[in-house]
């Protein structure tokens, strides 16, 4: 009977490893989020639909594996939280981990009591567990949606927090119902710190050791990467199984704490590190999604009616929103950033994993409704908030315009670290490729992604994204690079337009006759000094763009422009604003006051910063 199992688990597995790379291919062509594909297969393949996939085949082994599979993932999304990002919006991440955790508690728990009719305690359980969103569905929206690093910083902080107190939080309530509600409050609160205590313990200890045998211990010269990789891995299961045999869930704790401190300590070989546990998590994520979904009871789900819907739809489209734009009073995110967060909160692996291990303990004391309750709601909110939410987040992030401009640069020195910094400041995406390894250390410790490798290398421009970037610089020292990476941009790749930097005025005409639109360092510079002895009011003002003023480029598509003369325009500029160019048929022109404007023209807005955003809106709404 064991052999027989055996030979049956051996193509589960493997069938369940293959569907997950398959579903990582068409999330690639189709630009939606793989964990979609994943719960799409696993229903299909599950007892309800095909039967093709019964995880009852694992017996007792599935909460363990799914466990250890939810440390890795935990794991791997803490590692690439960076500290110095949250900084970017360090007061809505934290309301998002506080006040908005708690109005997602305290409303959730609010529409299943009295929607669906659950006892209080049940309802709290089900509240705390559908706080956590969580790295399993963050992360893959994340990879086909390169929204700003403030947005995707928050969201995987919110994710990655979340999925720790929410469980931690469903633990403690879990246990005081099992104790009939003894001891109230006080005995929830002693639950909660008694396995927050065992996770930081452990965390903070296990980043310790990994830390130090990374920097000072010998980890085999020749092979030093993949013993540091499989040294990094087993450290992660290490602290995850040692805080949970002390108390449940403090496992997930434990594994963020030390994914945290060890992606910002500065560790050797970070890049073999961050690959090999990308590659690693693709594959349990797969498991536990597929898995899971497969769980699936259709019989529960209907059970719930009209009423269960009506949660996700209270958790969907009010908390989520309310406790996004309660959390962002204040900070950097535009309206149509805050609408994006609010739209996309799926719910992960976390609440189901914990849900199905709580319905088992419930069944087996007889409370068979309660497991149901349990069950049917935290599945259903998962099902449908992955499907509508992850399914559609490229679309909603379009429709928004919160995906920033993707703008590659090649050559990390001083003249591409100063453009990354302005691009930044506007909010775009930046990626600096550099082969130095000292000039890319110098890259990162600026705060900039920086990608390691030779820019004249096709593969390298790949990996560091060139073919979803709408703009590739060549910002060397070196005329010869810079004139390679730019054939080989137009040529392999696709971006709107690629610019170059010439360092020597005569290799002006070599790079123009490729097309490529080159800046020379010297006229440049001699330019820039020009301005201050000539127009130096206006050059102190350019000096300050992007920070109380700005001057920005659009193309003409509202109606209501097309036709109308500068004069007739110029009562519904902003206030603060201008338009001071006019580019038509390549050619650019100062419009005088009868200038009538044409569909497709460009126009150069000058002003104030909100003013300048306001025209552009004005002059291009977003459709």
């Amino acid at each position: 009977m064991a052999g027989g199992a055996g030979a049956l688990l051996i193509p589960l597995v493997a069938g369940i490893i293959g569907i997950g790379v398959v579903a990582q291919v068409l999330a690639d062509r189709f630009q939606i989020p793989s964990v979609v594909f994943l719960i799409g297969a696993g229903i299909l393949l599950g007892p309800e639909v095909s039967g093709l996939l019964d995880p009852a085949e694992f017996g007792d082994a599935l909460p363990a594996i799914v466990g250890l599979s939810v440390a890795i993932i935990v794991f791997e999304g803490a590692f690439h939280i960076r500290i110095d990002k949250l900084r970017e919006a360090p007061k809505a991440t934290f309301r998002l981990v506080t006040a908005g955790a708690a109005i997602a508690l305290v409303g959730t728990a609010a529409a299943v009591h009295y929607t669906l009719g659950a006892q209080w305690d049940v309802s709290f359980l089900i509240g705390a567990l559908l706080v956590a969103t969580g790295p399993t569905v963050i992360a893959p929206i994340l990879e086909v949606v390169p929204v700003r690093d403030r947005v995707a910083a928050a969201l995987d902080t919110e994710g990655i927090v979340n999925d720790v107190t929410a469980a931690i939080t469903a633990v403690a309530i879990f246990e005081l119902i099992l104790l009939g509600g003894e001891g109230g409050f006080v005995t929830l609160l002693e639950l909660f710190v008694e396995r927050l205590a065992f996770g930081l313990l452990f965390g903070v200890g296990v980043a310790a050791v990994l830390y130090y045998a990374l920097q000072y211990v010998d980890l085999s010269p020749g092979n030093a990467p993949q013993n540091a990789r499989l040294l990094v891995l087993a450290g992660a299961l290490v602290a995850f199984a040692g805080a949970n045999t002390l108390a449940s869930e403090a496992g997930v704790a434990a594994v963020a704490v030390a994914g945290v401190l060890l992606g910002n300590a500065d560790v050797p070989y970070e890049e073999d590190i961050s690959a090999f546990k990308g590659d690693i998590t693709l594959i349990v994520l797969s498991f536990v999604f597929i898995t899971l979904a497969a769980l699936l009871e259709f019989s529960v789900l209907l059970k719930l009616g009209i009423g269960g819907l009506a949660v996700v739809a209270v958790i969907a489209l009010f908390l989520r929103p309310l406790l996004v734009f309660v959390s962002s009073i204040g900070d950097r995110f535009t309206r149509e950033e805050k609408l994006f967060m609010s739209f996309v909160g799926p719910r992960g692996i976390i609440p189901a994993s914990v849900a199905t291990l709580f319905a088992i303990e419930f069944r087996n004391a007889g409370m068979d409704e309660a497991a149901d309750v349990l069950v049917g709601t935290v599945f259903l909110t998962i099902l449908l908030t992955v499907v509508f939410e992850a399914g559609i987040a490229r679309q909603i992030a379009e429709k928004l315009n919160v995906i920033p401009m993707r703008v590659i640069i090649v050559g990390g020195g001083k003249v591409g670290r100063a453009l990354a910094t302005r691009l930044e400041d506007r909010g775009e995406n930046v990626v600096i490729i550099e082969n130095d390894q000292e000039t890319i250390q110098t890259v990162r410790d600026a705060g900039f992604p920086g990608h390691h490798g030779d820019g004249t290398d096709t593969e390298v421009l790949r990996s560091a994204g060139a073919e979803n970037a709408k703009i590739i610089v060549a910002a060397t020292g070196d005329d010869d690079v810079n004139l390679l990476v730019s054939q080989l941009s137009q040529s392999k790749f696709s971006p709107d337009r690629v610019l170059a930097r010439a360092n020597n005025p005569e290799n002006v005409d070599a790079f123009e006759e490729l097309g490529v639109k080159t800046i020379s360092s010297a006229l440049a510079t001699a330019q820039a000094i020009d301005n201050f002895i000539e127009r130096p009011a206006l050059a102190d003002w350019m000096g300050e763009i992007g920070q109380s003023g700005d001057v920005q480029e659009i193309e003409v598509t509202a109606e209501s422009l097309v036709g109308k003369t500068i004069e007739e325009l110029d009562p519904e500029l902003p206030d603060g604003c201008l338009i001071a160019l006019v580019g038509r048929d390549e050619e650019t022109t100062v419009p005088e006051p009868k200038y009538t404007l044409q569909r497709g023209d460009r126009i150069t807005f000058i002003g104030r910063n909100e003013a300048v955003r306001d025209a552009m809106e004005w002059a291009h709404p977003r459709e």
